[in-house]
């Protein structure tokens, strides 16, 4: 299969603890701590074995403070890992009454997030070209890691609620799985909280680096890419609509091609102000002075002086993009249509998506302060003004729409076709087989 996955530093950790004479981690304050994956235990875990503790944390209520909230509670595995409610944000906290202030991402296909950087290049093509910030885990890219971003929830007021790693600890040695966690890190992992609780987190990463679970490529354009399938003449449209530069445009910040061997992820890592509609269902928002800037707080901080940065968010994954139930990092729209629409309408009818103020005006982008409406992105399809022709037609739309059903996991071929060389900016394998 055509399929490369990045090399993780989970893999270089596992080969250093193996290292004859490796030292084991005593109890010791954080700050003297060695990075991360210099972590030593007592046992030398294997990959399954953490795949096996990770799977049971993930799916542990016990380990919040409430005992109602487990990661899969808003990374639902039938929804993609990512929320089965149409709620636009989650509540959690110790009461499970404390309202987030963003909608939840999927947290498949993140198996090549690169660390978050301001000056991504990539090592393929044009390693000239600075694209700008790119990678980091969650909206604004605050988590370099899939053990960085593990650790946010587990001490989030907003979420899971511990007041501290050794919180989280406590919990997991009173589990049901106390002893496979033993069996895994070793006899006395829990007589050091600092210890144990780099196991927890090593252990929620190596699960999320599960290929079935997490990146299983078994979508409908996936096995149209293995010649096993073929698209419908609506999917083909939607494909061809896709990538054209002058219409969708969407493979500019999605790449959909093969790439060195490469399946899609259908994200470029990067980072985009879209200028979606301030969101009311969200609590946070009732506050006026509230504004959500995405790569320049509030969550972020390090970054909140640098105000071309304001408005960003980072570019998800178009898998599985049907299963959602809301859009955008405000759960602001809750139709893939309308998410789609929103693209062909934001500047060429905004009253269909913008708010009046008294005098009548149209309150277009009510959710970025002025000051930093020059960080939009204003490339096509955002390339037209109020009263134009939308890039996109309704037909074009829906065409879209049924190419981004191909997309989701789970699709079983009927039968193996005869293969031809895929082309994904072509319309030439348009016939209808489904």
């Amino acid at each position: 299969m055509p399929l490369r996955v990045t090399v993780t530093a989970i893999a270089v950790w596992l080969v250093a603890l193996a290292v004859p004479g490796a030292a084991v981690a005593r109890a010791a304050s954080s700050d003297a701590r060695e990075p991360f994956y210099a972590t030593h235990f007592e046992r030398t875990p294997s990959a399954a074995a953490m795949t096996a503790v990770g799977r049971a944390l993930f799916f542990d209520r016990s380990l919040s403070a409430s005992g109602r909230l487990a990661c899969a509670t808003c990374h639902d595995p039938g929804a993609a890992f990512a929320a089965a409610n149409a709620l636009a944000v989650q509540r959690g906290g110790r009461s499970t009454r404390v309202a987030g202030v963003r909608a939840v991402m999927s947290l498949r296909y993140s198996q090549n997030l690169p660390p978050f950087t301001e000056h991504y290049v990539e090592d393929e093509g044009n390693d000239s070209v600075d694209q700008g910030p790119a990678g980091g885990r969650t909206w604004d890219g605050r988590a370099q890691s899939a053990h960085d971003q593990a650790r946010l929830p587990l001490l989030s007021p907003l979420e899971m609620g511990n007041p501290d790693a050794a919180a989280v600890v406590a919990r997991v040695a009173r589990s049901r799985y106390a002893g496979l966690f033993r069996a895994t890190f070793g006899e006395h992992v829990f007589a050091d909280p600092v210890l144990a609780f780099n196991g927890v987190l090593i252990a929620l990463e190596t699960f999320q680096q599960s290929p079935a679970d997490f990146y299983p490529y078994s979508s409908k354009y996936d096995a149209w890419l293995r010649h096993q399938a073929s698209l419908s003449l609506e999917e083909a449209r939607g494909l061809k609509t896709f990538n054209d530069p002058a219409k969708g445009n969407c493979a500019r910040c999605h790449p959909s091609g093969v790439r060195q061997g490469a399946f899609p992820q259908f994200t470029d890592f990067g980072y985009a102000a879209l200028g979606v509609p301030r969101n009311a269902a969200i609590p946070a928002n009732a506050d006026h002075r509230y504004v959500d800037l995405g790569l320049c707080g509030p969550l972020r901080t390090d970054l909140k002086d640098q105000k071309e940065y304001c408005g960003l968010f980072r570019t998800p994954s178009l898998r599985n993009v049907a299963l959602r139930r809301v859009f955008f990092h405000n759960g602001a729209v809750h139709r893939l249509q309308d998410a789609v629409r929103f693209y062909a309408e934001r500047d060429t009818r905004p009253q269909n998506w913008y708010p009046r103020a008294a005098d009548g005006t149209i309150r277009k982008f009510d959710d970025l302060p002025p000051e930093y409406q020059g960080n939009l992105d204003r490339e096509a399809p955002f390339d037209r003004h109020p009263g134009d022709p939308p890039a996109l037609s309704n037909g074009d739309i829906e065409d879209l729409v049924a190419f981004l059903r191909t997309l989701t996991d789970g699709y079983r071929p009927r039968a193996l076709i005869k293969p031809t060389p895929p082309s994904t900016g072509s319309n030439s394998r348009s016939a209808s087989a489904r």
